[in-house]
């Protein structure tokens, strides 16, 4: 059903096309993607592949797709995904890949070997709007649907056979007749929202602190990700290239953008580093600054008759970790290939497990994803003995083989079919 401001507008253009003032639009796919974001697109990209139709409905302008600041590390998981999808060509050319990451806390960093640790195992730098550049213009190279700037996206009719999207665009009312809807529209987005009350439970923490990012045209203070535990809160030192540095602070809920001058956020990054950092810093004007909020979110189920939700419109990680893109494109790995094999194999055995899969996958990343924001932020009210947990715990880790290997499995990323056997 509509939202309460949705329905006026669009029970007064269907009250138009009823009496003929209006044209109406009616089409036919097989998949209807509801988000044009990577979740979408590398699902459409996917299912192109494969000979499936998709038509990709969004909102937002392509622009504006575009210019939402994400995540940057990925697993390889998500790019072998991608290789599969046929867009990792400048991936691969323009990626930095790291086999490791530092942990700073007392004033000193110690390295994680991901790579000796995981028998190999790296990740790769790449930034979410580059990749998200690469889908698009892999789906507009050949020629398939994206409807950008689509209003009063409703879905309909996912618990019966014959679901159907309609949209609003430019005083017309479009139906997407389909036989699955994929729900890739984000947080806030209409399909989770449609979904039954009584059919869906959702788990929810909420951190008390964001996480305030600067964008820069400057060269990395490292060469891997350096992630800061300090008395004056967490910080983070990433990157998008070789020239194009991305930086993080922890900061209170209560803070804007606007009290934030860039010279005052490169003075509180240099109190978090360890002093080689420091020295090595290279500060210039902010290209992009904001601040997110931080949750840990999951729905249960992930389907809902013939509506499957994927990435964001199923869970959100805290950023600690870089583990949101990454579930988003296995959430998309196992939605394709059910669909692959619903119409290539007439069997319906991967659209049932679909959410059992991903859900026992996404809690997993939760759960590291939590306990590496618990290790590595100052949380209010709790004093100065949280910190000295969190400085045994982090000795603890770097100084057991164990704890060092536990820590470099999770951030690589599990294999898709770890806890299978």
């Amino acid at each position: 059903m509509p939202d309460g401001q949705a329905l006026p507008k669009l029970a007064f253009i269907v009250l138009r096309q009823l009496n003929g003032d209006t044209p109406m639009s009616t089409t036919r796919t097989q998949v209807a993607i509801v988000g044009a974001g990577p979740s979408g697109l590398l699902l459409g990209q996917l299912l192109h592949k494969a000979g499936i139709d998709a038509i990709i409905v969004e909102r937002q302008t392509g622009d504006y797709v575009l210019s939402r600041i994400r995540a940057g590390v990925l697993e390889q998981v998500c790019i072998d995904l991608l290789d599969e999808a046929g867009v990792g060509q400048r991936m691969h050319k323009e990626g930095l890949i790291h086999g490791g990451f530092d942990l700073l806390f007392k004033g000193k960093r110690h390295r994680i070997d991901m790579n000796q640790l995981t028998g190999g195992k790296n990740v790769m730098v790449y930034g979410q709007t580059e990749l998200t550049r690469d889908l698009m213009d892999a789906r507009q190279a050949a020629g398939l649907t994206t409807i950008y700037e689509a209003g009063n996206v409703q879905v309909h009719d996912f618990d019966s056979q014959k679901p159907r999207v309609t949209y609003e665009k430019n005083g017309q009312l479009h139906t997407i007749e389909c036989d699955f809807i994929a729900g890739c529209d984000g947080f806030h987005g209409v399909c989770r929202a449609s979904a039954p009350k009584n059919g869906i439970k959702e788990f929810e923490k909420v951190y008390p602190f964001g996480w305030l990012g600067v964008l820069s045209d400057t060269p990395p203070v490292h060469h891997e990700l350096i992630y800061a535990n300090s008395p004056r809160g967490f910080a983070l030192c990433s990157q998008r290239s070789e020239t194009r540095s991305r930086y993080y602070l922890q900061v209170p809920l209560t803070d804007k953008v606007e009290q934030w001058s860039d010279e005052a956020f490169w003075a509180e990054l240099r109190n978090r580093l360890d002093p080689e950092a420091r020295d090595k810093l290279v500060t210039g004007p902010s290209i992009e600054k904001s601040i997110a909020p931080l949750r840990s979110f999951v729905t249960e189920p992930m389907r809902f008759g013939r509506m499957f939700l994927a990435g964001d419109a199923g869970h959100i990680v805290p950023p600690t970790g870089a583990k949101g893109l990454n579930l988003a494109a296995t959430d998309v790995k196992y939605l394709s290939t059910a669909f692959i094999e619903y119409y290539q194999e007439n069997t319906e055995a991967g659209i049932d497990s679909y959410s059992e899969r991903c859900l026992r996958r996404i809690w997993r990343a939760e759960r590291f994803s939590w306990w590496f924001t618990q290790l590595m932020h100052r949380f209010p009210g709790e004093g100065e003995i949280a910190q000295k947990f969190q400085e045994a715990e982090l000795d603890y880790l770097i100084h057991s083989e164990s704890g060092s290997r536990t820590i470099a499995e999770n951030y690589v990323g599990l294999p898709l079919d770890f806890g299978d056997h």
